[in-house]
């Protein structure tokens, strides 16, 4: 089945032999997370580099255009990640049945992650629908509304592939071939690139469409990389020996289940993350403009050093669950140990390149910008150097979260967000940035504490779980 060989235990009365055999497992741990890993962050890389340029050329129309992007895009992710966090329950289910060489739940597991994508989208997609009237109830203008609906329009279509493509990508990860969405994904950029060109300016004879066109050109280019994606995973070896498409009409109940109890604390725990730094934005705008484009940039910067920790953390969820379907309890610690001490090393250099280089990160952001803008770097800078911390727990965090999904442990880490992002970290912001009067700087002092406090739980968490798999 094309499966790479796992590192069995040594035992040896010689200390030097039994140290020598740590270091062995350790080193193969080492290298078999970092190969697992760089497909999936070079996929995220592929997919920022989409949506970075939709907005490029949907900011040609002009800034009232851009604006309505950006707010569709706001109401579309929110309702996509519920989704997508309901799918992520693939990967443990799927790593556990491979790690116990069991090919039928893995292809159940697949089976009815479909399902539910296709199931979910029909939510999702009257949400998107209704873009309009939700943005006018949140007290957006008319005219902001109306041009984000437009874009919506097209976006909406596209959301079953997309979560269809999801499903895929967690199984392809799950049985360790993530390289074939590596490939989809890049070939998509310049195709994305063409369709939203061609659609919104009307160019070889295509209407002029404007934002609906790039909404358009989003869905074909989802449509076409879930094809691409099913294709491989159905005429592709090792993919077509699980023969996902099997018996495709059943409806398998009892994985399902799974699916919803694993998957959805991981939808809301998502969510929670997202709600926090949108309430912190709006503590930001409360203080002043500039204080808002200075947390902007700092939250920006710390959504491109997750990028790396995403693909740990899932990296470290198949790993992990591998190691549970062969009952091989020290696995399963050593792969989330490893995965941390991975994400903290590889977080912390670039932490360090961001403190060096923060005046002219925010330069980069802010470019020839009117306003105050020397203030606004001078800010930034300091919430970046402030923010240090929390950029090396926000990825210790999120790889421990990703070691406890394979576990299938989700309901107690949705707890622990609960606790630390709403009832200390936003607190703590609120307290510091307006009560003492800190300014933006507070906001960033109670998020690096609110993350720190999660972070020091979850991995708590594990080393308790994986300490009692070892003993079992």
């Amino acid at each position: 089945m094309d499966k790479i060989a796992e590192p069995n235990p040594i035992s040896g009365s010689r200390p030097g032999l039994t140290k020598w055999a740590a270091s062995h497992h350790l080193a193969v741990e080492l290298s078999e997370t970092a190969k697992l890993a760089l497909p999936i962050v070079l996929t995220q890389v592929g997919q920022i580099a989409m949506i970075t340029t939709d907005l490029a050329l949907i900011g040609r129309i002009g800034p009232e255009a851009l604006a309505a992007a950006a707010l569709a895009s706001r109401v579309y992710l929110v309702s996509f990640t519920l989704g997508a966090g309901l799918l992520a329950a693939i990967v443990p289910l799927a790593a556990q049945a491979f790690g116990a060489d069991n090919l039928a739940v893995v292809r159940r597991a697949v089976r009815m992650g479909l399902w539910a994508a296709l199931l979910l989208s029909l939510p999702i997609m009257a949400f998107a629908l209704r873009g309009e009237q939700i943005l006018l109830s949140l007290g957006q203008a008319p005219d902001t509304a109306r041009l984000a609906q437009q874009y919506l329009f097209g976006l909406a279509w596209g959301v079953a592939p997309a979560l269809c493509f999801q499903a895929i990508r967690s199984f392809m990860g799950a049985v360790n071939r993530p390289e074939p969405v590596l490939w989809i994904t890049l070939t998509g950029i310049p195709v994305n690139a063409l369709l939203v060109y061609l659609l919104i300016y009307g160019k070889i004879g295509l209407p002029r469409l404007e934002l609906f066109g790039a909404g358009i050109a989003t869905t074909v280019v989802n449509s076409g990389t879930f094809l691409a994606g099913l294709w491989f995973a159905t005429m592709r070896r090792p993919f077509r020996s699980y023969r996902v498409l099997s018996r495709f009409w059943r409806f398998d109940w009892p994985l399902m289940r799974q699916l919803i109890v694993i998957g959805t604390p991981i939808s809301i725990a998502s969510l929670m993350g997202f709600g926090l730094f949108l309430a912190t934005a709006l503590l930001a705008g409360l203080i002043s403009t500039s204080a808002l484009a200075a947390h902007q940039i700092a939250v920006q910067v710390d959504a491109i050093l997750l990028m790396i920790s995403f693909g740990i953390s899932m990296a470290a969820t198949v790993r992990i669950g591998r190691a549970v379907g062969r009952n091989d309890g020290p696995g399963v610690k050593r792969a989330g140990l490893v995965a941390m001490l991975l994400g903290m090393v590889i977080t912390a250099i670039l932490t360090l390149a961001v403190i060096a280089a923060r005046f002219q990160i925010a330069e980069l952001f802010l470019g020839e910008s009117a306003g105050d803008t020397d203030a606004t770097i001078g800010l930034a800078a300091k919430l970046l150097l402030v923010g240090a911390s929390l950029f090396i727990t926000d990825a210790l965090e999120s790889i421990a979260a990703g070691g406890l999904r394979g576990l299938k442990d989700t309901r107690v880490p949705l707890l622990f967000a609960a606790i630390a992002y709403w009832l200390i970290g936003f607190p703590f912001s609120y307290a510091l940035s307006l009560k003492i009067g800190l300014g933006a700087i507070g906001i960033w002092i109670g998020l690096s504490i609110g993350t720190t406090v999660y972070a020091a739980l979850l991995v708590l968490r594990f080393l308790l779980l994986a300490n009692k798999l070892c003993r079992n």
